[in-house]
C-alpha cells in the first residue's frame, strides 16, 4: 500500500501537468458580452454629436480625444514628414499644443503663408484691372485710326496729312477706283449676256407660236375649202322648176272659181230648160 500510493501521486502530478501544458497551448478567447447583436446593432447606428451636459463624462471625453488627437498628430508627422502645430484650449482655458518643430516658427510660417496668398489674389486682380484697361485702350485707338481713315477717305479733315500722306490716300483712292470700275463692268457684261440668252428664248418662244398661228391658219382655210367643195356639189336652181307660192295660190282660187261658175251656169241653165 505504502509503495503504490507514491506511484499514484506521481501519475496524479504527470495528468496535471498534462492538462495545464494543454490549456496554456490553447488560444486565449476573450469573455463576449452576453447581448452582442443589440451591441452590434448599435454600432451601426449613427452618433449624434452635441454637447456633453454632464461635466464629469464632458471632461473625461475630453481627454480621451484630446489623446487621440495628439497621438494622430504625432503620427502624422513621423509618417508623413509633415510640419505640424496643434493648439487646444478646454473649456476651462488650459491649454495644450503640440508641434514635431517650433510652435511660433511654425505659427510665422502660417502667417507668411496667409499673407502670401491674400497678395498673390490682389496681385491677380490689379493685373487683370491692368490688362482690361490696354485691351480698351487699344480698341479705342483702332477704333479712332478707322474713323479717321474713313473721313479722309470722304474728303474731310485733310488739313492734318502731310504730302506724303495725300500721295498715299491718292493712289488707295485710284486703286479702289480701278477695282470698282472692273466690278461695274463685269456685273454689266453678266447682265448683258443674260439679256441675250432671254432675247433668245424669246425669239425662239414666238417662232413657235408663229408656227402654232401659221398651222391653224391652214387647218381652217382647209375646213372652208372642204366645205365650198360640198356646197358645189348641190344641184343648181333652175327657177323653171319651182312655182311662186302666189301663182299656186292664184292658180287654185282660179280653178275653184271656175268651177263655182260652171255650177252656176248649169243650174241657169237647167231653170230656164224648167221654165
Amino acid at each position: 500500500m505504502q509503495s503504490g500510493f507514491p506511484s499514484l501521486l506521481l501519475l496524479s502530478h504527470l495528468l496535471l501537468r498534462d492538462i495545464t501544458l494543454q490549456n496554456e497551448s490553447l488560444p486565449i478567447i476573450p469573455a463576449q458580452p452576453r447581448f452582442t447583436k443589440e451591441i452590434k446593432e448599435m454600432g451601426r447606428g449613427k452618433i449624434e454629436i452635441k454637447r456633453i451636459e454632464n461635466t464629469t463624462n464632458r471632461q473625461v471625453t475630453f481627454c480621451k480625444r484630446r489623446n487621440g488627437l495628439l497621438k494622430k498628430a504625432y503620427e502624422l508627422s513621423v509618417l508623413c514628414d509633415a510640419e505640424i502645430a496643434l493648439i487646444v484650449f478646454s473649456s476651462r482655458g488650459r491649454l495644450y499644443e503640440y508641434s514635431n518643430n517650433n510652435i511660433k516658427s511654425t505659427i510665422e510660417r502660417y502667417k507668411k503663408a496667409c499673407a502670401d496668398s491674400s497678395n498673390s489674389g490682389a496681385i491677380v486682380d490689379v493685373n487683370s484691372q491692368q490688362y482690361y484697361q490696354q485691351e480698351s485702350a487699344k480698341l479705342r485707338h483702332q477704333i479712332q485710326i478707322l474713323q479717321n481713315g474713313n473721313r479722309h477717305l470722304m474728303g474731310d479733315s485733310l488739313s492734318s496729312l502731310s504730302v506724303k500722306e495725300l500721295k498715299q490716300l491718292e493712289n488707295r483712292l485710284e486703286r479702289s477706283i480701278t477695282r470698282i470700275i472692273s466690278k461695274k463692268h463685269e456685273l454689266l457684261f453678266a447682265e448683258i449676256e443674260y439679256m441675250q440668252k432671254r432675247e433668245a428664248e424669246l425669239q425662239s418662244d414666238n417662232s413657235c407660236l408663229r408656227a402654232k398661228i401659221a398651222e391653224n391658219e391652214r387647218a381652217q382655210q382647209l375646213s372652208i375649202m372642204q366645205a365650198g367643195t360640198e356646197y358645189y356639189t348641190l344641184p343648181t336652181f333652175d327657177p323653171r322648176n319651182y312655182y311662186h307660192t302666189n301663182m299656186l295660190e292664184a292658180a287654185a282660187n282660179y280653178s275653184h272659181h271656175q268651177d263655182q261658175t260652171t255650177l252656176h251656169l248649169g243650174y241657169d241653165a237647167k231653170t230656164d230648160s224648167a221654165a
